[in-house]
């Protein structure tokens, strides 16, 4: 892994040199000329040219990069050795283990509610006894943010940075969180229900991941039937979306076994065009790590689909990178719907609507808080305000569906993408609502749809999302767009309900 590591780092110090050229030398009437020409880069050069506003000269560039590395990246990298050397003392039963927070953070799915919420505690405190430090380096990655971006490059705002790096406008970004916030009372709804699953009076925040089969016994799914129901989900949509499923399992690219010193987790690699994609999940026989196959899968199809694009525009751009992942899990849960009993029913729409507010209300508020708390910050505001800003947001999120305690006050600074990536959760609530509101333009069109959805997914990153998506009628600026993903999220709430 670190020769291929070192190889790509000296592939792009080969390239760099076009970036800058591209970005900077070239005149206005020759770059349109080129673009014009480029056939399948001419939206790749487009988004590159467009940096080009934001971009300094060569000598500015090399001071910044130098600067960088004892800057905000050295910021990330201490607030990365400090929170990876955490070590959590929890007491479980009559003994006290020594755990890492990935190890620690299992115990949040506990079906033991005083365990939940030990294991949160547990996290938070450790958070909250160095909020100092760990503070005060957000406020300067964020002060850094603000004084490149907006006082040198000239960025209309902080989030204008991420939006433009996306390739996606302001006024499309403006309308899916509006709609995010409006929509938040469909899973208060969902949280009271579950409540009920639970055999609880209200949620609270520490029970919000727990598993609703605690009262109902859950199914198990043999590994190679669980690949055959993918198959099959796939299928009925598309015979070409199994043909590229299958070829990850007969050219042997899928590592499914549970073993010691594997890797937690799951995640699809794309190579190049010409390689077929790897594929690694952990299979145990939940109903999860079935629908966590038919994702990974779905990230197969996807670079497939795209496979006669260039290299350089092959990756669909971040915002629609979930896109055929989200759509081959609703594909799955389509198919099992009719196959389970409602008991079986309830514990999967139960953990599909989990799933659903961790990746579209609960990122989309991340990102509500990162816009309020990036202005704050640049006024002066302290470690205690962004605290309270950040249980203000929860508040607002919850409503009076979920009890909320002061310790959570300080989850913000456990969450790596503030740091790292300011403004990047929204891709992942962009993301699976763009494909459920796919998906519901599926079950109106049916067959119809199929060849739309193809084309999409073929596009790879050779179009912007507005303009690729509007090529299908589809205006992903417009709310009334976003909205069409809530109706779907509210229509599997009412069916829940009707279960319980």
């Amino acid at each position: 892994m670190t020769k291929i590591s070192k190889l790509g780092s000296e592939i792009s110090n080969k390239i760099l040199f076009f970036d800058l050229w591209w970005k900077t030398q070239i005149d206005e009437k020759n770059a349109k000329r080129l673009i014009k020409e480029a056939g399948d880069l001419s939206e790749y050069l487009n988004h590159k040219r467009l940096f080009a506003k934001y971009s300094l000269s060569e000598p500015e560039e090399k001071i910044i990069n130098t600067l960088d590395v004892t800057g905000i990246s050295a910021l990330v990298k201490l607030y990365d050795k400090m929170t990876s050397a955490y070590q959590y003392q929890m007491k479980i039963g009559n003994k006290t283990k020594t755990m890492t927070r990935e190890e620690i953070t299992n115990y949040i799915r506990s079906t033991n509610e005083k365990i939940r919420e030990t294991a949160y505690k547990t996290i938070l405190s450790k958070y909250t006894e160095n909020k100092g430090v760990i503070g005060e380096i957000y406020q300067n990655i964020v002060l850094n943010w603000k004084d490149e971006g907006i006082e040198i490059r000239g960025y209309k705002s902080p989030i204008s940075m991420r939006n433009i790096a996306n390739d996606v406008d302001d006024k499309t970004i403006e309308s899916l969180l509006t709609i995010c916030k409006k929509n938040s009372p469909i899973f208060q709804k969902f949280f009271i229900q579950k409540a009920k699953m639970l055999k609880m009076k209200k949620l609270r925040r520490y029970d919000l991941y727990a598993p609703a089969s605690i009262h109902i016994k859950e199914k198990t799914y043999q590994y190679d039937k669980s690949v055959k129901l993918v198959f099959e989900s796939l299928e009925r949509f598309s015979p070409k979306l199994v043909e590229y499923a299958k070829k990850v399992f007969n050219e042997k690219h899928v590592d499914s076994s549970i073993r010691t010193g594997k890797r937690d987790g799951a995640f699809c690699s794309t190579l190049s065009p010409k390689i077929t994609p790897y594929v690694l999940v952990n299979f145990t026989g939940k109903s999860r790590d079935v629908f966590t196959l038919a994702h990974e899968l779905g990230h197969a199809v996807h670079s497939q689909s795209a496979q006669e694009r260039s290299i350089l525009v092959q990756d669909a751009p971040l915002p629609l990178a979930e896109t055929a992942s989200t759509f081959s899990e609703l594909l799955l849960f389509d198919n099992l719907s009719d196959k389970i009993t409602d008991d079986e029913k309830k514990i999967m729409l139960s953990e599909k609507i989990d799933d659903l507010y961790a990746t579209i209300v609960r990122q989309s508020f991340f990102t509500m808080f990162e816009v309020d708390i990036h202005e704050q910050i640049g006024k002066g505001t302290t470690i205690d305000e962004i605290s309270k800003a950040y249980l203000q947001n929860l508040k607002e999120q919850f409503g009076n569906s979920v009890t909320l305690s002061e310790d959570f006050a300080i989850e913000w600074s456990c969450i790596p993408h503030f740091y790292h990536s300011p403004f990047y959760c929204y891709a992942y609530s962009f993301g699976n609502l763009l494909t459920l509101s796919l998906f519901q333009r599926y079950k109106k069109e049916g067959r119809d749809f199929v060849p739309s959805y193809m084309k999409i997914l073929a596009a790879g990153g050779s179009k912007k999302p507005e303009k690729l998506l509007a090529e299908y009628g589809l205006d992903i600026k417009s709310p009334k767009f976003w909205q069409g993903g809530f109706d779907y999220v509210e229509s599997q709430v009412r069916v829940l309900s009707s279960l319980n």
